[in-house]
């Protein structure tokens, strides 16, 4: 298959990037059904009709929703008690769009337009602070296709910018290292000059 059906599908799926599929995003899940290594009916938030969808995109049959991955849900959205809030972070490391404000030991919010509903927030919370609520259903198809093409622009963006703070975080460690051995020879030239001149000296008349 070629990376425009990948590309094709991944359109199709939600974005929630839920992980219900049993696979990290959408965009996954989406190259694992084109290599015969998922089926078309393990997303619960795309229900039915995202699985009619790619049956079609694919030229396979529909097959119902397999409930070993969940059920379709109504749309909703996660709220944060900010007063019970403790700030512990583990909400914003868990949300795959970049969809919670906040710092260490600051109160945290939750961007109610950036929310996928995921609900991902939800088990590391350690004070229970995070609901989820019901959201309004958008039956517009275009609005809809614009929060889907946002939630995969935030979710990519947010993969970029792990991998970039990967790359600097061994960066560092590297120059760390190299510095480290520097001083470590440097210190052992030191050593050693100081040696031989302590012995020049000794043999001084």
């Amino acid at each position: 298959m070629s990376d425009n059906i990948v590309e094709k599908i991944n359109t199709i799926l939600p974005q929630t990037q839920c992980g219900q599929c049993n696979y990290p995003g959408c965009k996954p899940y989406a190259i694992a059904i084109t290599k015969g290594k998922a089926d078309i009916n393990q997303c619960p938030p795309g229900g039915e009709k995202g699985i009619q969808k790619i049956a079609k995109l694919m030229g396979v049959d529909f097959k119902p929703l397999n409930e070993k991955y969940g059920v379709t849900k109504l749309k909703s959205l996660a709220f944060i008690d900010e007063k019970a809030c403790i700030g512990c972070t583990l909400c914003i490391l868990a949300c795959p769009v970049d969809a919670i404000l906040g710092a260490a030991k600051k109160m945290h919010t939750i961007i109610k337009e950036e929310c996928t509903g995921c609900e991902l927030c939800l088990n590391p919370c350690p004070v229970d602070c995070i609901e989820m609520f019901p959201a309004e259903e958008e039956s517009n198809e275009i609005f809809v296709q614009k929060k889907s093409n946002l939630a995969k622009s935030r979710y990519e963006f947010r993969l970029d910018r792990i991998k970039r703070d990967k790359k600097e975080a061994n960066t560092k460690r590297k120059l760390l290292s190299t510095t480290s051995e520097k001083s470590k020879l440097i210190n052992e030239k030191r050593k050693s000059i100081l040696e031989a001149l302590a012995r020049i000296k000794k043999n001084e008349p």
